[in-house]
C-alpha cells in the first residue's frame, strides 16, 4: 500500500486494506499500524526539512493536509466500521433465521413425505379392498404383497404400519377363502354338467360318424377307416368344434386358475393340490350314487351313467392340460381307471339279467361311442374293450335262444311237404333268401310251382341270414376282437344248426310216413348245400390275421344225416316189399305153369313205380338209383329166401318155371328204367333159376363152367336148392308124388 504509485491507487489499496481488517476484526491493529507509518513518515519529513526548510514547511503542510484527511478518512473508517457491524450483526440475524427456517422446512419436507407415504399404504390397502370386492383376487393378493414387502418398510416406524401387518393375514385368509368358495361353486357347476358335457362329447364323436360314413362312401379303399385313426383325424381338421365351449355349453376353468395362482401366490400350491385331488375323487364316488334302471325299451340310464363318466374324464384331461404340473398324470389315470371298473361292474349287474338280444346291441353301441369319444381325448379302453368281448358272449346266447325258439315255432309248422309258391314275385323273394339253385330257367316256371325244400328250409334260411348279420353287427363302428366274432359266429351256427335243426330233422325220421322221410331227406340235402355256402360266406368275411378255409362242422353232420334218411327210406320201402312179398303164394311142387306173372310182384313193381314217379321224384337221380337198386336187390334176396326156407324140403321143374317167369318180369320192369347200373341186381336169382332148368346140375361144380355160367350162385345156396330139386325128381321115380306149400 505504501507503494502506491498515485493517490488514487493509494486510495483504492487503502480502502482494500480498510476493508480486509474490518471483515476479520483488525480495526485496531489496522489505526495503529497507520499511526506508526504516520509517525514514521513526519521523522522522515522533519529529515528531510532539515536539509530543505522551505521544502519542509511545504511538507509539513502538505502532511497536516493529509493528516487531516487522515483524521478525516479514519472517522470516515469508523462510521463505515460501525456501519458494517451493524449490518453484520443484521446479516448474522437473518442467518440465524434462516437456518431456523431451513429446519423447519425440513421437518415439514420430512414429515409431508411421511405423510404421503402412509397415504399411499392405505391408498394401497383400500386398493386391496377394493380389489377383493372386484373379485380381482390375485391382484389383490399382488398388491397384498407389494404393500407387505415394499410399502410398509418404508413407513415401518409408524404404528400404521405394524396395524396393517397384523391385518395381513387375515386379508390372505380372505382371499383363499373368497377364491375356495368360488372354486367350489364351480366344482359344483362342473358336476353338474358334466351329464350334459358327455352329451355333447356323444353328439360331436356321433357326428364325426356320420361324416366319416359318407366320405368313404362309394370309396371302397377307405371302407375300413375308423373313428380317431390318423387319416380320419387329418379329413375331419377342417370340421372345428369345442367340446368345452360352444352354443350348448361352456366350461370357464377361470375360477381353477385364479385359485391356483392365489395358492401358488401364497406358497401353498401343494397343500391345493391335495385338497383339489380329494374334492374330485369324492365327486367321482357320487357319479356311481345312483342304482341303474334298465327298461324294456331302451338303456337311457347307462347312456346317461357313461355320459357323465365322459365329462368328468373329460374335464380331468383338459386341467391336466391346461395346468401344467398342477394335476399328476397318475391321479387322472387313477381316476379313470376306477371309473371304468365301477361302471363296468354296475352295468353287468343290470346286463345279466338281460334276456333281449336288442337291448345288448344298444349297450353295445352307448358303449361304443363312449369308448371313440375317449379315444379321442386320449383316455386307455382297455376295460371296456374286455366289457364289450363279455358282452358279446350273452349277446351270443341271446341270438342262439332266440334262434332256438323260432326254429321250434318253424319245425312246428312244417308239414315236410313240398312248399308251393302261388307267385313270381314270392318265388323271387324265396330265391334271394334262401341257398338255392334251380334246376331249370325260372322264366319258364309256371305259378302256382312246387319247390323242392318244405318250408322249414326258407324259413330257417332266412333266420341264418338274420343271424349272421346280428353278429356281424355287433362288429359295426368299434370292436376290437373281430376275430371272437368269427370263432363265435362258427362255434354258434354248428351248435344250432347240429343240434337242433339237424337234430330235429333227424327226429322226424321216425316217422312210417315215406313221403315225410322223403322231404326231410331233400331238406338234408339243401342244407348241406347251404352249410357249404356259408362256409364261403364265413370265410371271405373272416378277419383279416385269421387264415385257412373254414370247415363247419353241420357240414358233415347233414352229410351223415343224409344217410341216415336214405336207411330210413330203405327200411321202409324194403318193409312194403316185406310186406307185399309176404303174400306170394308159390307152390312149390306146380302141376300147372303161369300164364302171367305173380300178383305180388306186380303189386311191388306198381308201388315201386308209383313212389318214384310220385313220393320219391323229387330226390337226386343218384339217391333215387340207390332206392331202386336197394328195393330190387332187397326183392332178390326175399325172393330167393323163399324156396331156401326150412319149410320148403321139395321143389319141381314148374315151381322153376313158374319163378322164372317172375325174374322175367322183374328184369323187364328194370330193363324199362333205363339204369345201366340196375340190370346186375338179379344176376344171383337169374343164375341161379338157369341152374334149376339145367338139365346138367354137374357144371354146377365144374369150375370153369361154374365161373363162366354160375359166378354169381351163392356156394351154399345153389347146392341146397338142387337137392330140394333132385329130392323131387328121386321121388318121382318112385312113383311118388307130393304137393307143397309155404
Amino acid at each position: 500500500m505504501m507503494l502506491a504509485p498515485s493517490d488514487a491507487g493509494y486510495i483504492d489499496q487503502l480502502i482494500s486494506t480498510v476493508g480486509d481488517a474490518c471483515t476479520l476484526g483488525r480495526e485496531r491493529q489496522l489505526m495503529g499500524d497507520l499511526a506508526r507509518f504516520s509517525e514514521k513518515q513526519e521523522a522522515e519529513v522533519e529529515r528531510l526539512c532539515n536539509n530543505n526548510y522551505q521544502d519542509f514547511v511545504q511538507s509539513v503542510n502538505h502532511l497536516l493536509s493529509v493528516r487531516k484527511g487522515t483524521v478525516d478518512l479514519a472517522k470516515e473508517i469508523i462510521e463505515l466500521n460501525e456501519a458494517i457491524q451493524n449490518s453484520t450483526e443484521r446479516l448474522v440475524e437473518k442467518k440465524k433465521a434462516l437456518v431456523n427456517s431451513r429446519e423447519v422446512r425440513e421437518n415439514i419436507d420430512e414429515a409431508t413425505k411421511a405423510l404421503k407415504s402412509c397415504l399411499e399404504v392405505l391408498g394401497l390397502a383400500n386398493r386391496v379392498g377394493d380389489l377383493l370386492r372386484e373379485k380381482k383376487r390375485y391382484a389383490a393378493l399382488r398388491a397384498l404383497e407389494e404393500l407387505q414387502s415394499v410399502r410398509l418398510r418404508e413407513v415401518a416406524q409408524f404404528e400404521i404400519a405394524e396395524i396393517i401387518q397384523k391385518s395381513v393375514p387375515s386379508i390372505k385368509m380372505i382371499v383363499k377363502e373368497a377364491v375356495m368358495t368360488d372354486l367350489n361353486t364351480w366344482l359344483y357347476k362342473v358336476r353338474e354338467n358334466s351329464m350334459l358335457l358327455g352329451q355333447v362329447a356323444f353328439y360331436h364323436t356321433d357326428q364325426r360318424r356320420r361324416r366319416q360314413k359318407e366320405r368313404v362312401q362309394g370309396i371302397s379303399n377307405l371302407r375300413s377307416l375308423k373313428i380317431n385313426s390318423a387319416l380320419e383325424l387329418v379329413l375331419d381338421e377342417r370340421e372345428e368344434f369345442d367340446v368345452l365351449d360352444n352354443e350348448d355349453i361352456a366350461i370357464d376353468f377361470t375360477p381353477l386358475f385364479e385359485c391356483l395362482h392365489i395358492h401358488e401366490a401364497m406358497g401353498q400350491r401343494d397343500e391345493f393340490r391335495v385338497t383339489y385331488a380329494n374334492v374330485r375323487r369324492q365327486q367321482k364316488d357320487l357319479l356311481f350314487s345312483n342304482p341303474l334302471t334298465l327298461t324294456s325299451e331302451g338303456v337311457s340310464c347307462i347312456s346317461r351313467l357313461l355320459e357323465d363318466v365322459c365329462g368328468f374324464a373329460i374335464i380331468e384331461k383338459s386341467t391336466l392340460k391346461k395346468t401344467l404340473g398342477f394335476r399328476s398324470p397318475v391321479d387322472v389315470d387313477y381316476l379313470w381307471d376306477s371309473m371304468c371298473k365301477k361302471a363296468i361292474v354296475m352295468i353287468n349287474q343290470k346286463v345279466e339279467n338281460v334276456t333281449k338280444a336288442e337291448i345288448l346291441l344298444k349297450i353295445k353301441n352307448v358303449s361304443v361311442l363312449f369308448i371313440q369319444t375317449m379315444d379321442t381325448w386320449e383316455y386307455p379302453v382297455k376295460h371296456f374293450d374286455e366289457f364289450l368281448l363279455g358282452l358279446f358272449d350273452q349277446y351270443s346266447e341271446c341270438l342262439k335262444r332266440d334262434f332256438i325258439s323260432e326254429f321250434k315255432k318253424i319245425a312246428m309248422s312244417d308239414d315236410y311237404t313240398p312248399m308251393v309258391v302261388e307267385n313270381r314275385p314270392k318265388y323271387d323273394n324265396i330265391v334271394k333268401s334262401v341257398w338255392y339253385n334251380p334246376d331249370k330257367d325260372p322264366e319258364i316256371i309256371q305259378f302256382p310251382t312246387a319247390m323242392p325244400f318244405s318250408r322249414i328250409y326258407p324259413l330257417c334260411c332266412r333266420h341264418i341270414r338274420d343271424l349272421l348279420e346280428k353278429y356281424y353287427f355287433y362288429a359295426d363302428e368299434y370292436f376290437q376282437n373281430q376275430g371272437a366274432i368269427d370263432r363265435e359266429l362258427q362255434k354258434s351256427l354248428d351248435e344250432l344248426l347240429c343240434e337242433h335243426v339237424c337234430g330235429t330233422l333227424v327226429e322226424h325220421l321216425n316217422s312210417q310216413y315215406l313221403g315225410q322221410i322223403v322231404q326231410i331227406l331233400i331238406n338234408l340235402e339243401h342244407f348241406e348245400y347251404a352249410c357249404q355256402e356259408l362256409e364261403y360266406l364265413l370265410a371271405e368275411a373272416c378277419y383279416a390275421n385269421e387264415t385257412g378255409a373254414i370247415a363247419l362242422k353241420a357240414t358233415e353232420r347233414f352229410k351223415s344225416e343224409k344217410k341216415t334218411a336214405e336207411k330210413r327210406i330203405f327200411e321202409l320201402v324194403n318193409s312194403k316189399i316185406d310186406d307185399l312179398i309176404g303174400t306170394a303164394e308159390y307152390d312149390w311142387m306146380a302141376t300147372n305153369e303161369q300164364s302171367q306173372p305173380s300178383e305180388y310182384l306186380q303189386q311191388t313193381t306198381l308201388f315201386l313205380r308209383n313212389n318214384m314217379n310220385s313220393t320219391l321224384l323229387n330226390l337226386p337221380r343218384e339217391i333215387q338209383g340207390f332206392i331202386y337198386f336197394d328195393a330190387l336187390n332187397h326183392i332178390a334176396t326175399s325172393i330167393l329166401a323163399l324156396p331156401l326156407s326150412e319149410d320148403v324140403k321139395r321143389i319141381n321143374k314148374i315151381f322153376v318155371h313158374n319163378l322164372d317167369m317172375d325174374v322175367k318180369y322183374l328184369q323187364g320192369f328194370v330193363d324199362s328204367l333205363n339204369d345201366p347200373m340196375l340190370p346186375t341186381v338179379f344176376d344171383e336169382l337169374r343164375q341161379t333159376i338157369d341152374l334149376l332148368k339145367s338139365d346138367n346140375s354137374d357144371e354146377f361144380y365144374n369150375i370153369s363152367t361154374k365161373m363162366k355160367k354160375y359166378a354169381n350162385v351163392d356156394p351154399i345156396n345153389g347146392p341146397v336148392l338142387l337137392e330140394k330139386l333132385l329130392a323131387e325128381d328121386a321121388s318121382a321115380k318112385k312113383g311118388l308124388t307130393g304137393r307143397f306149400r309155404s
